[in-house]
């Protein structure tokens, strides 16, 4: 198991006194169905962030895709009375590499569909707290290496396998990391003969199952199916946000989470101590209600695990990072049985990042604090080789 890195690791030095403050885009909101969530993770940072180590300029983008320079203050990117906060006003801005250094413009339209254009300098590097499609799957990542910027996270072939649940699997699978029975549907065979998939999927797995869109997080399109009669709604009610679904077997077992945090340049990468998800209730699973606008769960860090099983998912954790060439961060998720064995589940490059979110939380019960989690990340994003990725 990777030990984990004491509060500053990595960071302290990293910094000079004197020099002016690396500059940082806050990337946040996006046009995916988790724009709010990814909201309530910036205000977090935004209300952390250590303002005499990072000068911080916070851009939205908002759900039509425009990039916006918002200028936000951590109260208004919370949730209020169960209102999810989203991205609507800003000044339009754009990344442009000059040189050898990545400028941010401000562009405003002028009559006669003329353009004003203003340099706000540049930056150092980019931390994009997106999640799901467009911003988790390597969309922006490709962006963001397109313009030479420097960024917190996974490269864009991480970040796409990650991001789809069934190339994941295949990955994992691939190195040896144990997963459990899946079937994927693909659009153009459930267009063409539902009723065949319907077949494959009940001769491969038993009841119950979970459906999930391939590419969506936050427990988005995801249902719990115990009769065979309602398996075709929910894969349609998937496709709603994926024409890819995931079929997966249900698993007994305790859900545990372990945060990774990569090492850096020739470091390996570590993980936190391992967290516990227990539902409270009659809720059927940890969906997106119970994850963000109820208390539906009940989270236990460091999950009571004997310490050979927590050993062992903490290194699993490891490996599942390093088997997809994550960097900087991820949360591994993991299904424990009664009987000691583990599966991977899912690999999430871009957790959510509330202190109240599982991976600080993780952290946090590991000894590196909420504002040393986000001044680490964004060191080794500085550091990290801008190579080929």
């Amino acid at each position: 198991m990777s030990q984990s890195p004491g509060p500053g690791s990595q960071v302290s030095g990293a910094i000079t006194p004197g020099v002016p403050r690396p500059r940082v885009v806050l990337l946040y909101g996006g046009r995916s169905s988790e724009h709010s969530i990814s909201c309530i993770s910036a205000g977090s940072v935004l209300g952390a962030i250590d303002p005499a180590r990072w000068d911080v300029l916070s851009v939205g983008i908002a759900p039509d895709g425009r990039w916006l320079l918002t200028g936000s203050t951590p109260d208004e990117l919370r949730v209020v009375d169960e209102t999810l906060p989203s991205v609507s006003d800003g000044r339009s801005v754009v990344l442009q590499p000059r040189g050898d250094a990545v400028h941010l413009l401000a562009v405003e339209d002028l009559a006669g569909g003329d353009l004003a254009v203003e340099d706000l300098g540049s930056i150092d590097v980019v931390f994009p707290l997106l999640h799901g499609p467009w911003g988790e799957d390597g969309a922006i990542q490709g962006l963001l290496e397109s313009v030479g910027a420097a960024y917190v996270g996974s490269g864009v072939l991480a970040s796409a396998v990650a991001m789809d649940k069934a190339a994941m699997k295949s990955a994992l699978s691939s190195h040896g990391i144990p997963i459990g029975a899946y079937e994927v549907v693909h659009d153009g065979e459930w267009r063409l003969g539902r009723d065949r998939v319907l077949s494959r999927i009940g001769f491969a797995l038993t009841l119950p199952v979970f459906v999930k869109p391939a590419r969506a997080g936050s427990s988005m399109g995801v249902a719990k199916v115990k009769q065979w009669s309602e398996l075709a709604a929910a894969i349609d009610a998937a496709r709603e946000h994926d024409p890819k679904v995931v079929v997966e077997q249900a698993i007994e077992g305790a859900e545990i989470e372990c945060g990774v945090i990569g090492g850096g340049r020739d470091q390996r990468a570590s993980a936190s101590v391992c967290a516990e998800i227990a539902l409270v209730g009659d809720r059927e699973f940890y969906d997106f209600e119970a994850k963000y606008l109820t208390d539906a769960a009940v989270l236990t860090v460091p999950a009571e695990l004997p310490a050979a099983t927590a050993h062992r998912v903490s290194d699993l954790a490891v490996r599942a990072f390093e088997a997809l060439e994550c960097e900087g961060l991820a949360r591994v998720d993991f299904f424990v049985a009664a009987d000691g064995s583990i599966l991977v589940n899912e690999v999430n490059t871009m957790p959510g990042f509330t202190p109240s979110s599982m991976f600080p939380r993780m952290w946090l019960a590991s000894g590196v604090g909420y504002g040393d989690l986000i001044d680490q990340l964004l060191v080794l994003a500085l550091q990290r080789d801008r190579g080929l990725r």
